[in-house]
């Protein structure tokens, strides 16, 4: 009986469960597009970021002792990094500095430079690939432009490299471009670089990149500096400072949006409601008279904003869903993925909008069954 009355109910008033539909549905799609997008923004940004590079420096404590091998790292600090980085989300690479010299074959002058020992992953240049065995040379290499321009070599030219009594051949792989301080360093193998210094198995400072939410950025720099406390970490604050406030605002924007949204939707619904309850005081007014309880009648009404609900959240979810990889895909060049948890959440605020919206329906608590039998309004 309840659901047949139920089903009377909603095909009584089409047109305007029709319109509180609508609104529903609507209200329901930008909801669900600004949830997709709010909730790929995370992962879109931290993808973005990761074209920065590192986030993350670790460094020797005892940075001013007087012996060189004091003001390193252990190579097995950054080994146990990359053992754990696939589980962790992260990139390391580390780097031994050198203060040395270079010079071209043809050249007599020697000229004085640093350089850089790299093993891992390229997290400052994607051409930290090429640093691998050259036929020839044994040592590729890759020179920063301000070098290359003052040795007066280019990218397949052969470079000497020394330090001391120590000396190295290298083929320069390629010429970066990076407008900071790597344009003036020369990079080689990370073994090369300890081979010029006599620091063997020694790094200078391991750069990592963590690639997640600002709060567990935080959390994951807390965590290395618990297990390596012989090196002091911290992220690079133009990174990690500019990754949190700008997901903070981004987040905070699509959030109040949503917010806007959902009370808007609320407003149509209860303004259509308004209408329903007033066309249906003669339809609970009998039911009183039969001898139906309110809060039955009540909880028929809350079905129908219910049933209501869900449908639109479903249908607009849905829909929202598509539009925000349209969005992704027009505003942002790549589309949102589409996020599972976004379309029961849709659904569940449309249904509690709904039934929010159906307040209107108790101004007939006060109907009296007499008076609507006689034609009373």
């Amino acid at each position: 009986m309840f659901w047949r009355i139920l089903r009377r109910l909603l095909f009584a008033h089409r047109a305007r469960l029709t319109l509180v539909l609508l609104a529903l549905g609507a209200g329901a799609a930008v909801t669900a597009a600004l949830l997709n997008l709010e909730t790929d923004a995370e992962h879109r940004l931290t993808t973005e970021f990761r074209s920065f590079g590192a986030n993350i420096i670790i460094t020797p404590r005892n940075t001013t002792a007087p012996a060189l091998s004091a003001a390193t790292l252990d190579e097995s600090v950054y080994e146990r990094l990359a053992a754990q980085q696939e589980a962790e989300r992260s990139r390391s690479s580390a780097l031994l500095y050198v203060i040395a010299e270079a010079r071209a074959p043809a050249s007599p002058e020697w000229v004085p430079l640093v350089i850089a020992g790299h093993k891992g992953d390229p997290l400052i240049a994607a051409e930290f690939a090429t640093l691998e065995s050259s036929p020839g040379y044994g040592t590729n290499c890759i020179s920063g432009t301000k070098v290359a321009a003052q040795l007066g070599v280019r990218a397949g030219d052969p470079l000497l490299l020394r330090n001391r009594a120590v000396e190295q051949t290298c083929r320069i792989s390629s010429v970066i471009r990076s407008g900071g301080q790597e344009d003036n360093q020369i990079f080689v193998p990370l073994d090369t670089a300890q081979r010029l210094a006599s620091l063997p198995q020694r790094v200078s400072l391991i750069l990592a990149g963590y690639y997640g939410a600002p709060e567990a950025l935080q959390k994951h720099i807390a965590d290395l500096a618990q297990r390596i406390p012989e090196a002091d970490v911290r992220g690079i604050r133009q990174f990690t400072e500019a990754e949190a406030k700008l997901y903070t605002k981004i987040r905070s924007l699509l959030l109040a949006t949503v917010a806007l949204i959902l009370i808007l939707t609320g407003l149509c619904v209860l303004a259509a409601m308004a209408g329903v309850a007033m066309e249906r005081e003669r339809d609970v007014g009998t039911m009183k008279a039969l001898g139906g309880p309110f809060s039955r009648v009540l909880r028929l009404f809350l079905a129908e904003a219910a049933l209501l609900g869900l449908l639109g959240g479903a249908i607009g979810g849905a829909a929202g869903i598509a539009l925000s990889i349209w969005l992704g895909k027009t505003v942002f060049g790549v589309a949102a993925q589409p996020r599972l948890i976004v379309y029961p959440v849709a659904i569940g605020l449309t249904v509690l909008v709904a039934i929010a919206g159906a307040f209107p329906l108790r101004r007939l608590a006060g109907v009296r069954p007499g008076e609507i039998l006689r034609g009373v309004s």
